[in-house]
Order: structure tokens, then sequence, then C-alpha cells
């Protein structure tokens, strides 16, 4: 029981681990806005909410003696990839707070950068927070007031991160997986194979025809240069 709801809390946090990174990556671009801020910051919240929660019942079963050997190891793996989704949402958080600073909302002479996205962001900002639509309430000023608030949330996660290793210690190194890296892409890639290699034997047929028919005009065009060049030897 324990087990599948520390996996259930790890799957919430790595989706909302992602769309955060998501909303990340526009900031200071043309879809930047006042409402993406404000997805930003409740979003990092949730993943906040959620690692805590992660932390909570791992640490729990990792310092459990009684916890079988086989269900430490699943649960030693967990522990690997929580830590894996922290470094992920503070390196996320940390280039939030850098974007935030070089291009804030409310200066009108801070260029906004084409970085070629387009649309809005509600839909990602709802998949993370498990909600229909998003309901707007912050300030005009967030993008102002919010990075404060941001570095102070960088600072408690990496004390947090600290904190994790002190309490518990799982070398990654020593962690088995259960499946070979990149197992879950065999089937995506075979398939993506087996198209490119239907393209590679289409396309082939006509690249072979294309340089039998070169061949064949070169050769003929020699043969008359042949033909003439004797032609003209014999009438001098």
């Amino acid at each position: 029981m324990v087990k599948e709801e520390c996996k259930a809390l790890l799957d919430a946090l790595s989706k909302v681990t992602a769309c955060y990174r998501h909303l990340v990556l526009t900031v200071g671009g043309t879809s930047d806005s006042q409402n993406l801020r404000e997805e930003l910051k409740k979003t990092r919240q949730k993943a906040q909410e959620l690692a805590v929660a992660n932390r909570n019942k791992l640490t729990a079963a990792l310092r459990d003696k009684a916890v079988s050997k086989e269900d430490r190891a699943e649960f030693e793996r967990l522990w690997v990839l929580f830590t894996s989704c922290m470094e992920i949402l503070e390196t996320d958080m940390k280039r939030a707070l850098e974007l935030g600073q070089e291009f804030p909302l409310n200066v009108p002479k801070k260029h906004l950068m084409q970085t070629g996205m387009s649309g809005g962001t509600s839909g990602v900002a709802a998949r993370a927070m498990s909600v229909q639509n998003m309901k707007y309430d912050a300030e005009r000023n967030i993008d102002v007031v919010d990075l404060k608030d941001l570095e102070n949330e960088i600072n408690q996660v990496g004390e947090m991160m600290y904190e994790m290793e002190m309490k518990v210690n799982v070398p990654q190194w020593t962690v088995e997986a259960k499946q070979d890296p990149g197992a879950e892409l065999n089937s995506a890639i075979s398939v993506a194979a087996s198209s490119l290699g239907v393209i590679e034997v289409e396309s082939k047929a006509p690249c072979n025809t294309r340089k039998v028919l070169a061949g064949v005009v070169f050769t003929a065009v020699l043969l008359v240069a042949i033909v003439l060049a004797v032609c003209v030897v014999k009438l001098s």
C-alpha cells in the first residue's frame, strides 16, 4: 500500500515538474504575460507540496527496518527518481528567477525574445494543477513581487535536498534499474526505424534509375565524341 502511494505521488510530481519546465521555457518570449507568471507560481508551489509529501513517505519507508529487502530496493529506486525530479525542479526555478529578472513585464523598453513559440500556456498549467480551467487573481506587479518569493523557495528546496541526503543515504550508483536504459522507448524507436526503412527502400529505386540513365547518356555522348574525333582525323 505504501509503495503504491509513493509511486502515485512520484508520478504526480514528475508531471507537475515537466509542466513547470514547459512554462519556464516561455518566460521572456512572445507568449510571456502576467497570467504566465501566476501559472509559474502556482505550478511550482504545487510541485513543492508534492515534493514534501514524497519526501515524508519515502523517508519513513527507507528508515523502516522492517521493510523487506525487495521492497527496500524498490523504495531506493523511487528515491533516486525523486531526487532527480528535485534537481530538475531546482534548476528550473533558478532559470525562472534569472529570466524573470531579465524580462520584467512592465518595462516597455524591454523587448521580448522571438523564440518561435506561440499560444497560451493555460492548458499546461491546468494539467499541472489538475483542474479544467485556471483562475487568475494575482496583482499586476506579480512579476516583481514573486521574484523575492521565488528566491526564498529556491533556498528552501536546496535546504530540503540537503536534509534528505543527511537523513537517507542512497548512493545513486548502488541502485539497479529495473530495465535497460531507454527500454520504454524501444517500441517507438522500432516503429520509427521501420518507417525510415520504408522511406529508404522507396527512395532507392528512383535514385538507382537516375544513376543508370545518367550513365547511359554519358556513354552515348562519349561514343559520339569518339566518332567525331575519328572523322576529323580521316578528313584531315
